[in-house]
């Protein structure tokens, strides 16, 4: 299923996050809730056969943790993209110290959150770690940004506040950085640039791995979840499901077990029931693979305590798994 490698002298723990947008951890009705209508084998396989709902969480095995994570942090209202993704960059409670949840795209009370130095990313660059958001972005992006047609999303704002860029075209086409809907077909189906590069989903996750290996924390942001729930489209969101199945597969044969963790968790609920056009205050996964996931784990209960553990694990993972395997 997947690869181990044998033990190193030099533990170089790295960290991989999957942000799927707008995924909760919903009944198991696959009348309402794609992810219990869809047959994910491989992501089954990891689960000890079942799906990923509700009743699900809590799991663990040898190599997997799936945790049930608060994305509402005790505000009331339905959790919103902007306020849910600035906690998960910032380990902040922002929606309390607002008093409110807001998105889709930050406002400025957000976005001092973000441009304070105080993220994830902004972090690991002080202690001189390398770190990317795997997602190339095509031209009409950067021209709707300059023009101030369109706001960053929380993500990218955390990440360009620390001095990264965001990948571009020529890094989709050089293979630096893959496509928000991992294959490639979007860029060309919807942007129309007939030129894209396409990747089958189990090519698309083999060039996820060999990405994410050349940096200690990397994120890849994946937004056609939230779609798909604002559209009510259960076709849709099944394509989209096995797709992640296929992309899964190829990147864990290729991934560091033994060292390295992949983080896969979301902002609020959506796409799990599509009997509602609207977010849900549904607990969102906290589905973590890597042997040494406990590490990670332990006294997680919501998404504040994401950046503090990426952080954490990146610059002490070493003297973390020695003790826990003292």
């Amino acid at each position: 299923m997947w690869r181990e490698r044998g033990t190193i002298s030099k533990i170089m723990t790295k960290v991989l996050f999957i942000f799927l947008d707008g995924i909760g951890l919903g009944a198991d009705d696959p009348e309402t809730n794609p992810l219990a209508r869809v047959e994910m084998p491989y992501l089954q396989s990891l689960l000890g056969g079942r799906k990923l709902t509700a009743s699900m969480a809590p799991y663990e095995s040898k190599f997997v943790s799936l945790l049930a994570l608060d994305a509402g942090l005790g505000v009331d209202g339905l959790p919103q993209s902007a306020t849910g993704q600035a906690a998960l960059m910032t380990g902040i409670n922002i929606p309390a110290e607002l008093g409110y949840h807001y998105g889709p795209k930050p406002n400025p009370e957000v976005a001092g959150y973000l441009n304070n130095g105080n993220t994830l990313f902004s972090w690991l660059r002080a202690e001189g770690k390398k770190s990317a958001l795997l997602n190339a972005f095509p031209p009409g992006y950067f021209s709707g940004i300059e023009s101030g047609k369109r706001l960053y999303s929380s993500i990218p704002l955390a990440l360009t506040s620390a001095g990264y860029p965001l990948f571009t075209q020529e890094d989709l086409f050089a293979g630096r950085a893959l496509s928000a809907d991992f294959t490639g077909h979007g860029w060309r189906s919807m942007l129309k640039i007939s030129e894209a590069p396409i990747l089958s989903a189990h090519q698309a996750g083999e060039k996820l791995g060999q990405l994410a290996g050349r940096y200690d924390f990397s994120m890849f942001e994946y937004w056609a979840s939230d779609y798909a729930g604002h559209k009510q489209n259960m076709v849709w969101a099944v394509e989209q499901l096995e797709v992640f199945d296929g992309v899964m597969e190829g990147l864990l044969r290729n991934w560091n077990l033994d060292e390295d963790l992949i983080l896969i968790t979301s902002d609020h609920g959506n796409m799990e029931d599509l009997s509602t056009r609207r977010h849900t205050d549904a607990k969102v996964p906290g589905l973590i693979i890597g042997v040494n996931y406990k590490v990670f784990t332990e006294g997680l209960t919501d998404l504040t305590g994401v950046a503090s553990r990426i952080r954490n694990f990146i610059l002490d993972g070493e003297e973390q798994i020695n003790q826990q395997n003292a």
